[in-house]
C-alpha cells in the first residue's frame, strides 16, 4: 500500500454501528470516525453549538417587546431587577441574582394589597433567548387555563438578571399564595433556548429548592407549549388545593387536580 492509498484509507469516514439511535435523540452519539479522529463535520458542529450556548448566556431580555406583548392579558406589568448590576456580576455572584435590588423591592411593596392566588414572573435566567422565544407562546396557553380555574393573578412581573429564588421575594412582597417563574435554563449544547417553569407554594425569602416543582425543557423540540401549559396548570391547582409544593407534590396524573 503506497502513501496515497494509506492516506485515503485513513481519511475514509467509518459510520458508527449505533447510527440508527440518532433518530431518537439530539445527543451527540454515533458520530462515526475518520481514521482515529472525530469527523471534521462533527467537530465543527460541536464548536457551533458551543458558541450558541455561550451566546445564550449573554443574551439580553427583550423587555420592550415582551412588555407590549403582555398587554393582551389586560394586566399591569411590573419590571424589576436583581441586585446583580450587570451580566458579569450576575455570573460571578449567583446570590445577587436571588434578591431584588432596593428600588425594585420598594416598588413591589407599594403594589402589594390584597392576597392573590398566583404571581407569574418572567425572568432571563441563564438564557434570555429562551424567554424571548418561548415565554409568550406558553403564556397564551397557560393564562386562559388559570382564569378558567377562577384563580386570581397578580400583576405580571418581568425580572432582569434573575435566578429562580428571586420568585420567593417577589411572591412574598405581592402577597401571593403561589409563585410561578418562567426562566431561561442553563444552555446545553443541543438546547441553548430551553425554558423552565418553577412553582413554589407560599413563597418567602429563604425557601429552598426541595420546596419547588419544576417543569423543564419547554420548547418545540422538547416539551411543547400545550402540554407544558396543561402540566403547569394542574400542578398549580394541586399545589393551592393541597397547600404544598416541591417533593411532597408528585407530578403524577392521578395526584393532580383535574
Amino acid at each position: 500500500m503506497n502513501d496515497l492509498e494509506r492516506s485515503s484509507k485513513q481519511n475514509t469516514f467509518i459510520p458508527d454501528a449505533w447510527g440508527s439511535l440518532k433518530a431518537f435523540t439530539s445527543a451527540r452519539i454515533a458520530l462515526g470516525r475518520t481514521g482515529i479522529a472525530t469527523p471534521l463535520k462533527e467537530v465543527l458542529d460541536f464548536k457551533m453549538c458551543h458558541a450558541h450556548a455561550r451566546d445564550a448566556v449573554y443574551s439580553v431580555l427583550e423587555i420592550d417587546a415582551l412588555e407590549e406583548a403582555l398587554q393582551q392579558f389586560h394586566s399591569s406589568v411590573l419590571i424589576v431587577s436583581s441586585r446583580a448590576s450587570d451580566r458579569t456580576v450576575y455570573l460571578q455572584r449567583p446570590d445577587y441574582g436571588r434578591n431584588l435590588d432596593n428600588a425594585s423591592a420598594n416598588n413591589l411593596k407599594n403594589e402589594s394589597s390584597y392576597s392573590v392566588d398566583v404571581v407569574i414572573i418572567i425572568a432571563d435566567g441563564l438564557s434570555a433567548t429562551a424567554i424571548n422565544k418561548h415565554a409568550m407562546q406558553l403564556l397564551k396557553k397557560l393564562i386562559p387555563l388559570l382564569k378558567q380555574s377562577v384563580l386570581t393573578i397578580a400583576p405580571l412581573v418581568i425580572a432582569q438578571q434573575a435566578r429562580v429564588a428571586i420568585s420567593d421575594e417577589i411572591g412574598s412582597l405581592l402577597n401571593a399564595k403561589l409563585s410561578l417563574i418562567l426562566i431561561g435554563e442553563r444552555p446545553g449544547l443541543s438546547s441553548p433556548d430551553s425554558m423552565g417553569a418553577y412553582i413554589t407554594f407560599r413563597p418567602s425569602p429563604g425557601t429552598t429548592d426541595e420546596s419547588r416543582n419544576c417543569v423543564s425543557n419547554i420548547r418545540p423540540e422538547g416539551l411543547g407549549y400545550d402540554l407544558a401549559a396543561e402540566k403547569i396548570a394542574k400542578l398549580i391547582r394541586a399545589s393551592l388545593q393541597l397547600k404544598l409544593s416541591g417533593i411532597m407534590l408528585k407530578d403524577e396524573e392521578q395526584n393532580l387536580v383535574q
